[in-house]
């Protein structure tokens, strides 16, 4: 989505399979006698229930490929996850996180509703609306895939001219109790996949607005995995954008110290290394904690990576003691996809410069011959990275000492 380099989508993995199965009873005639039930106007008890079967429905492959060619049902239940209650909006929102977390159902869902988007992000941002959580993980899924994130920006570009839309979403998501009845945590995917957009790239860089500087303290949200890894994804895709490097690694933002603390433990340095790292790392606590979720430790260390693109990126994170951040986590990472991204980003700080014309990496012209041999190399170690996991997985419990098998 956008240009080659960005991230390709955050989803709203936790809220993706909400709902358990139910079996199918009658195909298509069965599902479309839900259809009254479902109307805005139906009987209470009757509409919570047909609402709970949809769900049920929702939370397998064949009940969601039966949805899927339902346009009329699906447009009753966008409206039901939109209405005020009684009606059971939380059910029908329910169901579409999960017909919205299977690509197959993008194109049905915008095809029976195209204002979707729209709709969805009026319930998101709006501080009263108590399923907001769920509007946002509709959208942080349906935002991975090009047509409706696309049709997500058209909804963001036409929100009132005093706030912009995007405006509004980063208030929503850097405002603590900002909506008191939802967390808001899935806009940070949401934000996450609107930044592999050129246009908001160029909003969240614009440096009249300062938003970057109110997403960094988010890379340690200790309450929600999902927003801090939403920030990070967003942060990671702001540094492809080489030409604004130095701005993002000068005292105006100062990213880097934010990307390495995450990554950081309780490391003792001795007093000369301690006095080359930036001092929010300095002498950090002995219960301090790494980034507990391997994925999120991958898009820092790919943060940074971009970030050392041109030369005087390279310098500005050599000269903050990044190494040695780098070096301890390589010590200290088991997840071998990690480690292996490390490993090349330490390779880079300690290797020799590139000769004059290369100095920006992410401009570089590649012959043919030699990215087929690098796609093919980083295939390899993909694939070995997968097997030492399996290993992993696959490798008996230690036993205590003098223990007897079992």
């Amino acid at each position: 989505m956008g240009d080659a380099g960005a991230d390709s989508g955050a989803s709203a993995g936790s809220l993706a399979s909400v709902g358990s199965p139910m079996p199918e009873a009658g195909p298509k005639a069965a599902a479309a006698k839900l259809l009254p039930f479902l109307a805005l106007g139906a009987r209470g008890d009757l509409q919570a229930a047909a609402a709970q079967h949809v769900l049920a429905l929702t939370g397998s492959e064949p009940g969601r490929t039966l949805l899927a060619g339902q346009g009329a049902l699906l447009r009753a239940l966008v409206e039901l996850a939109v209405a005020p209650a009684p009606a059971p909006a939380r059910d029908a929102a329910r169901a579409l996180v999960n017909l919205a977390a299977d690509p197959g159902l993008y194109d049905p869902l915008l095809a029976a509703e195209p204002g979707l988007p729209s709709r969805l992000l009026g319930c998101a941002l709006d501080p009263q609306w108590p399923w907001a959580e769920e509007a946002a993980a509709v959208l942080a899924n349906l935002s991975r895939e090009p047509a409706p994130c696309a049709a997500l920006m058209a909804a963001l570009a036409a929100a009132e001219p005093v706030e912009t839309g995007l405006e509004r979403l980063v208030r929503a998501l850097c405002t603590p109790g900002y909506n008191p009845r939802a967390p808001l945590h899935y806009l940070g995917p949401v934000l996450s996949n609107l930044s592999q957009r050129p246009a908001t790239r160029a909003f969240l860089l614009d440096r009249d607005r300062c938003v970057v500087q109110r997403l960094l303290p988010l890379t340690q949200y200790a309450d929600s995995s999902v927003r801090r890894g939403g920030v990070v994804g967003t942060l990671r895709n702001c540094c492809f954008e080489h030409r604004h490097h130095e701005w993002l690694l000068g005292p105006e933002v100062d990213i880097l110290p934010f990307l390495l603390l995450p990554l950081a433990g309780p490391e003792d340095f001795s007093e000369e290394e301690m006095e080359r790292l930036p001092v929010d790392l300095q002498y950090l606590p002995s219960d301090k904690q790494r980034e507990s979720d391997a994925d999120i430790r991958k898009m820092l260390i790919e943060a940074i990576m971009l970030l050392t693109a041109t030369a005087p990126g390279r310098k500005q994170v050599r000269d903050q003691g990044a190494y040695l951040i780098l070096r301890e986590l390589h010590s200290w990472e088991s997840e071998p996809d990690v480690r292996m991204a490390c490993e090349k980003l330490i390779q880079v700080l300690i290797g020799d410069e590139p000769e004059h014309g290369m100095e920006n990496l992410l401009e570089v012209q590649v012959p043919e011959d030699i990215e087929r041999e690098l796609q093919q190399q980083d295939l390899q170690d993909q694939e070995q990275c997968a097997q030492k996991r399996q290993e992993q997985e696959l490798a008996p419990e230690p036993q205590a000492e003098g223990a007897a098998p079992t």
